[in-house]
Parts: C-alpha cells; structure tokens; sequence
C-alpha cells in the first residue's frame, strides 16, 4: 500500500474523456513523477488530488483516509501541500515575514492580521522562521522582498512556506517552469536537500526531462487521460508506448 492511493479515477468534461481509469500508487518516501504529452490529464489528475476536483468516479486516499470533498485547509491538515507551477509567495512583504505568516497560522490555526506587528516578542516563531530559511539556503536573503527576488528563489521561499506545515506529501505542479538553467539546477537539488533531511513524499508533475530523471525513482505515463505506463526511469527512457505518445513532443 502506497501513502496515496489513486482507484478508478474516471473525469469527464461534456464529451470529453479528460481522465480514463487512473490507477497509480505513490509510494512512502520516494520521488514520483507523472509525466505526458500536452492534453495527457496530468494538470486534472493534480486538481484531483488536492480535492479541486471531484471526479465522476473512483478514489483518493491519503495514508488510509478519503482526500474526497475535503477543502484545501482540510487536506493541507492531513499532510499533503501543493506547490503551483507560479510561485505562490506575498510579493510586498520580506522573505522573512512570508515564512512567519504560515508559522502564525500553523501555531495560532488562523492567521492573526495583527500578528506581523508584534513579531518582534515572538522569539519562538523567529527562531523556527530562522531555521526553516536556513535549510533552503535564504537565510542570507531574508530582508529581500519577495517581488525583488529570480524565479529559482521565489521557488525556494515558497518551498520554505510549505515546509513549516510539515507535509508528509508534496504534490508539484511543473517547480522548474520559467526558469533559467542554473535555477532548474538549483531547485533539483534543493528537492534533493529536503527529501534527504525530511523524508518527504514527492508526487511530481513535469515537462523537464532533466528534472525528471535527476529526481524520480517511478515514473507514470499519461496519455489521452489514462495511464500508458508506469516504471523506473531506466525502463521508461526507451519504452517503444513512451516514444510513441510522446511523438511530435519533446523525446524521452
């Protein structure tokens, strides 16, 4: 038993099939990329996951429990957070600031708008702030405002946002869209970092194959809304369906 398990998934849009029984087990600890042509279902079957959508039918479970119907606070609280393939960051406030919002809300349960004024006297969330930008490697960066900042550290703040949750599944929307080579670098082993000192699950979407292969341990294709094939890496680089669909695409 994988911790995300995925029975049956059917979604349809009017007429089209957009997601044909999608099997797929995501395994505890390990990096797990979905990837496809255009058009394959891979942004539905995210939208699936986080309970953005509901499908016709089939099911979601995370850890043993239904992800089904739940609102995004709900399953943020089950351990699963998304990161968007545009980074979800406060552009006006420091890079500091932007990590202390999600320590407020994660000791307080709701975010006290009053919360950034005082921050000074919170010593306790300073210090978790401190360490958690510490690990991304922003410390350094931390008075920077978020909208003066590349793409690759955009990535890397919001990653920080997302690891004061303490996740136990990141679900990630293309990390390395829009950015320079050496950002794409930089953020491949920043995943590395993270899964290395945190153990942390990786559902990964994404058109890099250069990402892909330098992060994934299974590999799940999609095509035409339902899965071609799931392997290793080693397995799905030269497999004749991979080649096939990915036909008049960028090669595998």
């Amino acid at each position: 038993m994988g911790i995300l398990e995925v029975k049956g998934i059917n979604k349809r849009f009017g007429g089209l099939q957009a997601l044909g029984d999608v099997n797929l087990s995501v395994q505890e600890n390990t990096v797990h990329a979905i990837i496809g042509p255009n058009g394959a279902g891979k942004s539905t079957l995210l939208n699936v996951l986080v309970g953005k959508l509901i499908p016709d039918s089939g099911s979601v479970m995370f850890d043993g429990q239904s992800v089904l119907g739940r609102k995004p606070h709900e399953i943020a609280q089950m351990g699963i957070s998304r990161v968007f393939q545009t980074p979800e960051i406060f552009a006006d406030l420091t890079v500091m600031e932007n990590v202390l919002i999600p320590c407020f809300a994660k000791r307080d349960g709701a975010f006290r708008m009053h919360g950034i004024e005082s921050v000074a006297d919170e010593k306790d969330l300073n210090e978790q702030a401190e360490k958690i930008l510490s690990e991304v490697k922003m410390l350094d960066k931390r008075h920077m405002t978020g909208s003066s900042m590349s793409r690759g550290d955009k990535r890397r703040l919001e990653m920080a946002m997302c690891l004061v949750q303490e996740p136990r599944l990141l679900l990630l929307d293309e990390p390395t869209a829009g950015m320079a080579r050496a950002d794409t670098e930089n953020t491949i082993q920043l995943l590395k970092d993270i899964r290395t000192e945190r153990g942390i699950t990786m559902a990964i979407i994404e058109h890099d194959m250069n990402v892909v292969f330098s992060l994934a341990e299974r590999i799940t294709v999609l095509a035409q809304g339902m899965p071609l094939v799931e392997d290793t890496p080693d397995k799905i680089k030269d497999h004749p369906k991979v080649r096939e669909a990915y036909l008049g695409e960028a090669q595998v």
